[in-house]
């Protein structure tokens, strides 16, 4: 991404990224407390006033170098103040055009599901694996047919028990979800949108500060 500090600090329609992201979730009225898992060397969040969220935050400077492991350190930290069966919601930092309508509606249709489940999107586009040649650049090797095919997003809600046991099981997994089908188990897939994009590459910033400007027009 470029830039002097970690893509979550990047600024964004006058703000870092991770603030979006954590007012969202700060505003939802069922939501009881929110973690931020840093890293235990950074030196950045202190440079930003916290102080109309920090009612709701609680800071775990646990992270890992994988998403796994973050997760997994900030389950870990977290034991004494949560319950086995307390519904926990991974988001990542980098989806700043999240919104409560997107929370609210992944609460209330995995709320009751014996599994838990994710934000995620029909993939709309024809798929292509590709084989890297050496000296012919890249070519298509396949057509992946899409028919059923989703795109994951975040937040995944899952309860906390099942949660860090799956995450122990399968210690390599990109998704909390894919943790819970390593133990064989099925997540539920709720519709969300194109809007909750996830910040991964520099026009995705510009992208993403329009969507933050013109969603209410």
């Amino acid at each position: 991404m470029g830039g002097d500090c970690p893509k979550q600090y990047l600024p964004i329609a006058s703000q870092p990224l991770i603030r979006h992201t954590l007012g969202v979730l700060a505003a939802v009225p069922v939501i009881e407390r929110v973690f931020v898992v840093l890293a235990a060397d950074d030196a950045h969040w202190d440079g930003f006033d916290w102080r109309d969220l920090e009612p709701r935050l609680t800071i775990l400077r646990c992270g890992g170098p994988t998403r796994a492991e973050s997760v997994t350190r900030g389950l870990r930290a977290m034991r004494e103040q949560v319950g086995a069966d307390d519904w926990i919601l991974v988001h990542d930092a980098a989806r700043a055009c999240l919104t409560r309508v997107h929370v609210e509606k992944l609460i209330a249709e995995v709320g009751n599901d014996p599994v838990g489940g994710l934000l995620a999107v029909p993939v709309a586009d024809t798929l292509k694996r590709a084989q890297e040649l050496s000296s012919d650049g890249v070519r298509v090797a396949a057509t992946v047919p899409r028919e059923g095919l989703w795109q994951a997003q975040t937040p995944q809600m899952f309860r906390y028990g099942l949660l860090a046991e799956a995450l122990e099981y399968a210690q390599t997994v990109t998704d909390e979800a894919s943790a819970i089908e390593a133990l064989g188990l099925r997540p539920r897939l709720v519709a969300a949108d194109a809007t909750n994009l996830k910040v991964t590459y520099p026009l995705d910033l510009q992208l993403a500060e329009w969507i933050l400007q013109n969603r209410n027009s």
